[in-house]
């Protein structure tokens, strides 16, 4: 998976999204201030199509109106807005008509300035964009790749808001539990994502271990210009990387892992190869 998965592009001429405090939307005014907050957030360099054809199949949505637009557009949205979510789903779609053994998971699980009918307008854009692909809420140990080969359906929305109760497609934000480290210490993250493995629920939700590094106030501050991936991510992805692969999947191990700047190392390729452990525990088992 991918972290803040729609950031490739975010629009530094467009005003500060609703998800920004106060201060910082009059900060941002200033073009310069724009300029540095792009820097650290965008936390992907990869478009949505090149995160599928490099093996991402999770994606971490967050959303939002843009206020005083006339209309209901939703926009995806990290500090800055980003591209249209419609943009985004037909660009999906696109890949999985292309292959239609292939699944995803888009996580949709914070929405700004957003009322009902906001939803009710988004919730319809999905269904629009991937129609019999969707799969309906079902017992998360049900819901093997072959059941979904079987019904020919390719995605599963999960949607953080209680309006998922009016739509048999989406699924609930609680069978996707993403706990988040919130540090600056990579030893800290490595620590907190140890400790939440072990505290994962054993059965009936899939589970994101967040392998990600957030910087607080001080840590832009410090580094206005260098940005995110100068600061935090180049130095400790690999030994994030190493946590990788150390785990085993499968009840109470990795599930879900997700990363910033995910073509900066094998993060995908070492992720998917964690399945093999799988395969081995099978072949022993017979």
């Amino acid at each position: 998976g991918s972290h803040d998965s729609f950031s490739y592009w975010v629009d530094e001429k467009s005003p500060v999204g609703p998800d920004q405090a106060t201060a910082i939307k009059r900060l941002a005014r200033i073009s310069l201030v724009r300029k540095i907050m792009k820097k650290w957030s965008v936390t992907q360099n990869l478009t949505f199509k090149e995160q599928l054809e490099g093996g991402i199949r999770y994606f971490d949505l967050r959303v939002s109106s843009k206020p005083g637009e006339i209309g209901q557009e939703i926009y995806f949205i990290h500090g800055l807005f980003g591209i249209k979510v419609w943009d985004g789903l037909k660009e999906m779609n696109n890949f999985l008509e292309q292959h239609p053994k292939e699944v995803i998971f888009l996580d949709f699980n914070h929405f700004y300035a957003m009322d009902d009918s906001h939803h009710h307008f988004l919730i319809n854009r999905i269904r629009s964009a991937f129609e019999s692909k969707l799969c309906c809420v079902e017992c998360v140990e049900y819901v093997t790749l072959l059941y979904m080969w079987e019904k020919k359906h390719q995605v599963l929305i999960f949607y953080h808001h209680p309006l998922y109760q009016e739509y048999p497609f989406l699924w609930p934000g609680n069978k996707m539990p993403a706990p988040w480290a919130n540090t600056t210490n990579v030893h800290k993250l490595l620590q907190f994502l140890e400790t939440t493995l072990g505290e994962r629920s054993r059965y009936g939700t899939f589970h994101v271990s967040q392998a990600i590094l957030t910087p607080r106030v001080k840590t832009i501050a410090r580094h206005l210009i260098r940005g995110l991936k100068n600061t935090l991510v180049h130095r400790n992805l690999p030994m994030i990387l190493n946590w990788v692969k150390e785990q085993k999947p499968g009840v109470m191990g990795v599930n879900i892992i997700t990363s910033d700047f995910v073509e900066l190392v094998d993060f995908a390729a070492t992720v998917i190869a964690l399945n093999d452990l799988l395969l081995e525990e099978d072949e022993s088992a017979t």
